[in-house]
């Protein structure tokens, strides 16, 4: 945990040194980034949220090398592609992986849990895990598996990536280099993705609800 809170204070840092390094490079580098951390299921642990907040706030200083022009367009694509990516690389290779009854990681019985709640919550689960680290992973190649079908998860994958985009972008470009901010950057990067989990939790606690007041109605 110290080790994280360590790179998440000096993130900001980090981008200015690959900067200062590669020049122009540095757009494919953070298009690489963006793609992998939502393209490839093993790589769940790449900066995502934060990424996207501190590119903002570096984009927002006087004489900056980064274009805010460029960067919206650079990380949708980046965001879509990984998206897209991770969704054939479910529907290829995710059923086999439960094909091992002797797996612990890859049990039937979660695939079926999977697909049962992608039919409920199926389009609100693709756009809210856009803001939840792991899950932003993850949840297409869950979708790639059977739980939804491409048109369905083409039009949420796309809105989920404008909003995820949009919004940590902005919100480092307009805020990013406030005094309180640089000088609490890991706190701020946390709070946003306690608030990013927020809808989630909404939605559960929501479903729990219509749950129990279902089963008090069966019960009369």
């Amino acid at each position: 945990m110290s080790q994280l809170l360590e790179i998440l204070r000096h993130f900001p840092e980090w981008l200015d040194k690959i900067i200062a390094q590669y020049g122009t490079l540095t757009y494919a580098i953070l298009f690489a980034i963006v793609f992998v951390e939502t393209g490839v299921v093993i790589f769940p642990f790449l900066p995502g949220d934060s990424l996207l907040f501190a590119v903002g706030a570096v984009a927002a200083r006087p004489a900056s090398p980064l274009n805010i022009a460029l960067l919206y367009p650079l990380f949708l694509v980046a965001a879509f592609l990984g998206d897209n990516c991770n969704y054939w690389l479910g529907k290829k290779f995710g059923r086999s992986l439960f094909n091992n009854p002797n797996s612990k990681l890859f049990k039937k019985e979660n695939l079926y849990k999977t697909e049962a709640f992608f039919a409920k919550y199926g389009p609100k689960a693709i756009i809210l895990a856009r803001f939840v680290p792991i899950v932003r992973t993850f949840m297409p190649f869950v979708a790639g598996m059977g739980a939804m079908t491409y048109g369905r998860f083409l039009l949420f994958s796309v809105t989920g990536a404008v909003l995820w985009v949009g919004l940590c972008v902005t919100a480092g470009y307009f805020f990013g280099n406030i005094s309180f901010v640089k000088k609490n950057f890991e706190l701020v990067l946390i709070g946003i993705i306690l608030i990013s989990v927020l809808p989630m939790v909404f939605e559960f606690l929501q479903h729990r609800k219509q749950a129990a007041l279902a089963k008090a109605q069966e019960r009369r």
